[in-house]
């Protein structure tokens, strides 16, 4: 992967961003046109697109930016939100796949993700229920 700079655009004008929004409500087919060429795009591809146009049809500035999918443990800590040494605990204990190239770790930015999912998953049974039963000062309903 050829690493780039990532570029930015400004919001749209309202009379550009308006027409734009219409647009997209009436229907998220996108079909990307080169050199008068129409290109289909793969699904995931085209949802990034129209994320896109929507966040600018929304008058908000967008960066399109191109992301590695092998990280170096540095990038995967912090995507993680860890630290560099918990990261490499992580992978020596192999609850984190690696790569070797050479002596370097590398790891895929897709099992990162799985394991934070993983952890968030873990930390959801944990958070409070719904409604008030059993928060102090409210009526959880016990007879009076």
């Amino acid at each position: 992967m050829t690493a780039r700079a990532p570029r930015s655009a400004a919001a749209l004008p309202p009379e550009q961003a308006g027409p734009l929004r219409r647009a997209l409500t009436d229907s998220a087919d996108v079909t990307v046109f080169v050199d008068g060429t129409a290109h289909r795009l793969p699904d995931e591809a085209q949802a990034a697109v129209v994320d896109l146009l929507a966040r600018l049809s929304d008058g908000d500035s967008v960066q399109v930016t191109s992301v590695a999918e092998l990280l170096t443990t540095s990038q995967a800590a912090e995507l993680a939100g860890i630290s560099h040494s918990y990261l490499r605990k992580l992978t020596d204990a192999g609850t984190l796949p690696v790569e070797y190239r050479g002596s370097h770790r590398r790891l895929r930015r897709s099992d990162v993700e799985e394991w934070l999912r993983g952890q968030l998953r873990r930390r959801e049974p944990l958070s409070a229920p719904a409604g008030d039963e059993g928060v102090p000062g409210t009526d959880s309903g016990a007879a009076r």
